[in-house]
């Protein structure tokens, strides 16, 4: 008998999730699979919003950034109500399979919902910040880190120009990821993450010596900081702020804020959305279910969707190596 396949993509928005509409799409035609497409994320489960994809959605869908599912929070799905409401209308439509595109907090959605449906329920990894155990990349992730390196080579133009400091906030409140791994590409002086944070006083001594020893070999010099969102209690502008106290520099903050979610996705973001939306259809209609399909080393990978968030997911130790290194370069 012939599968009937959900789709939704919730959260935060990141390149490649129309990569991964693209493939479920294709795999469902494949399969014989009947594919909805819920807009509007969990809201399009409770508002039962929804269409019919076909091939012919996917014409030009890869390269584009968004997601033409649209997302959206949903406060009311947080309820019993609403799960059981969602529940109701996934009934009603008799789908076996829903795929939930998205982060952790689109994962513990899914999770909830499985307290009062108990079709099959398959998670798939999207979100800039890469902050989901059980997968070494999420969708979007290298997009942004092409992203972020773009805004911070043209900051340095600026910032050699002028011989001025910049700190350039990236997002990631909760993972250094993306700040880690744009420092290192764009060639940034410091970065600040939430796993290494400890104390003001302590961040700004380390900061002011590497400053001080560059002037004493160069003079007057240009300085990027990369600094992961609210990781700084006082924020942007504290931190700015004294630095300029510490230092006698002009200091200027950049916030690159949303501009890091959009854009077309790039290869790596293109390849993994493709092969993770192939694998979750290849899983539709087996004994798997509530697990979020990942990669780890190339391979596919299956991990229950509580352990993406109740596992910790440290920083790859060599980058984090490598940027010690880099921060303590002696010139």
């Amino acid at each position: 008998m012939s599968k009937r396949v959900a789709v939704l993509t919730s959260g935060g928005d990141a390149p490649g999730m129309n990569a991964c509409i693209r493939a479920i799409v294709i795999a469902c035609e494949r399969h014989g699979f009947t594919l909805f497409g819920y807009q509007h994320g969990y809201n399009g489960l409770l508002e039962q919003e929804y269409e019919i994809l076909a091939l012919q959605a996917t014409h030009n869908l890869i390269q584009q950034g968004g997601t033409v599912l649209h997302s959206a929070r949903c406060e009311p799905f947080k309820t019993d109500e609403g799960a059981k409401t969602a529940a109701t209308n996934l009934t009603e439509l008799e789908i076996d399979t829903l795929i939930v595109i998205g982060g952790d907090g689109s994962f513990r959605g899914a999770d909830h919902l499985a307290d009062f449906w108990h079709g099959q329920i398959i998670g798939i990894p999207g979100t800039i910040d890469n902050d989901v155990a059980g997968t070494d990349a999420t969708i979007g992730y290298y997009t942004a880190i092409d992203t972020v390196v773009s805004s911070i080579d043209k900051v340095r133009d600026t910032a050699d120009a002028f011989e001025r400091i910049f700190i350039v906030e990236v997002m990631g409140r909760h993972a250094g990821f993306l700040a880690l791994n744009s420092a290192l590409a764009s060639a940034a002086d410091y970065v600040i993450l939430p796993e290494t944070f400890q104390h003001c006083d302590a961040e700004l001594d380390k900061i002011t010596e590497q400053i001080e020893k560059r002037r004493q070999l160069k003079g007057a010099i240009s300085f990027i900081i990369v600094v992961a969102e609210n990781v700084w209690p006082g924020g942007l502008n504290d931190l700015a702020d004294k630095l300029v106290s510490k230092t006698q520099s002009e200091v200027r903050p950049v916030t690159l804020g949303h501009v890091q979610r959009g854009g077309s996705p790039v290869s790596q973001d293109r390849l993994l959305a493709t092969k993770l939306g192939t694998y979750a259809v290849s899983l539709v209609g087996s004994d798997t279910n509530g697990i979020m399909v990942g990669e780890l080393n190339g391979t596919p990978s299956e991990i229950a969707l509580t352990e993406t968030w109740e596992k910790d997911k440290p920083l790859n130790p060599s980058s984090m190596e490598t940027m010690l290194t880099i921060m303590n370069e002696r010139y």
